[in-house]
């Protein structure tokens, strides 16, 4: 009867370990992410982002005091493929100059002045193999700044097809393409275009596109 019971009981225990055993086995499966074993395969070719062709006949010309008109030239130029060129001031126009409530701020007093001409201090560019020049600035006081007058006096844009742009909050580009033509007094000029500063690149894209 003892021998009955013993092996009862150790039927029993042997029971009970098992099932801890297995509970235990479930919950850590329920916990862990199980390791996967993969194959492992070379990978995958991709085919690389087309990249923009160079057209060292283009050069996009800016004047950006504020980097409004920075970011959009930019964009043309990676578009286009075209060299960048920035028109600095020799003497940087700061926000008491840029403020147009002020009728005896520096650029009140300039615009209002067709014969001042700022001066400019980026090197000198060769054009010589520039057939087509994108020529951007901002909009101050409906017209262009007088430094792109300095710009477009300094140098001879024969054999040149010139692209004016522009940007505003909300100012049209006005009369700014014709004075620069008639103040360059050289090049084939096209109509100018305004855009926000914000443009899209597809947006520019179809612009560039339809100049063709």
């Amino acid at each position: 009867m003892k021998k009955i019971f013993s092996i009862m009981m150790t039927t029993l225990l042997l029971t009970s370990l098992t099932a801890c055993s297995n509970g235990s086995q479930a919950e850590t499966d329920a916990h862990e992410e199980p390791e996967v074993q993969t194959e492992t395969t070379a990978p995958a070719e991709t085919e690389a982002p087309a990249e923009t062709a160079s057209h060292p006949d283009v050069l996009v010309v800016f004047f950006s005091a504020t980097g409004t008109t920075k970011g959009v030239a930019e964009r043309i130029a990676s578009i286009t493929g075209g060299d960048l060129y920035e028109i600095l001031a020799a003497e940087p126009y700061t926000a008491e100059d840029l403020n147009y409530n002020d009728n005896s701020s520096r650029t009140t007093k300039e615009q209002n002045d067709k014969d001042v001409r700022p001066e400019i201090a980026s090197e000198d560019i060769s054009l010589e193999g520039y057939t087509t020049v994108y020529l951007g600035f901002p909009i101050w006081w409906g017209e262009e700044p007088r430094i792109l007058d300095t710009f477009v006096e300094k140098y001879s844009f024969d054999g040149i097809t010139v692209i004016p742009f522009c940007t505003s909050g909300s100012s049209g580009i006005g009369r700014s393409g014709t004075n620069l033509e008639e103040n360059a007094g050289s090049g084939t000029w096209l109509e100018g275009r305004r855009f926000s500063g914000n443009v899209s690149e597809a947006d520019l894209q179809t612009w560039i596109d339809s100049l063709k």
